[in-house]
């Protein structure tokens, strides 16, 4: 069996991130409301392997939320143990729109995090972002303690001992 991961979503209330999940994994289409925003206790930050950051792009003061937690992240993680992408639902709504796709570009650029804009109504806008933090998140290391085919000194040794 695999290592198994964690990955963290988080944003203000109301944005979606139920949704984005309920429909990913099962298709469900919900709708939830609670108007509740709470912080994320501290110890939550250093578990995760993957972090994403979903903000509602007909609500800016959700946008702007995401810099106070991406800096709680960097203070807690080490910037190469956790992969955070940035997630913009409501995308489909651009008659409401207040976050345009270009300022939460520039700042995702800045921050260095992948941007993927989605709309919850359509389940195949959210497989690449998940598809990208997980492969990246499951990605073997590059190098190995073993070097396979080499030879030790005692085999070699083993071989004279035989003639």
């Amino acid at each position: 069996m695999g290592k198994s991961n964690k990955i963290l979503l988080c944003g203000c209330s109301g944005v979606g991130k139920t949704a984005i999940l309920e429909q990913l994994l099962y298709g469900n289409h919900i709708v939830e409301s609670d108007g509740n925003e709470a912080d994320i206790p501290k110890h939550y930050l250093t578990l995760p392997d993957g972090f994403i950051l979903v903000y509602d792009a007909t609500n800016f003061d959700s946008f702007k939320r995401l810099d106070k937690l991406k800096k709680e992240i960097d203070k807690h993680k080490d910037k190469r143990e956790g992969h955070v992408i940035v997630i913009g639902n409501k995308s489909e709504l651009n008659d409401r729109r207040q976050v345009q796709f270009e300022t939460a570009m520039a700042w995702s650029s800045k921050e260095k995090m992948r941007l993927w804009e989605v709309t919850v109504t359509n389940r195949k806008s959210l497989v690449d972002p998940f598809v990208w933090l997980t492969s990246k998140i499951t990605q073997p290391t590059g190098k190995s303690n073993f070097l396979p085919g080499r030879k030790t000194k005692s085999s070699s040794s083993s071989n004279l001992d035989k003639n």
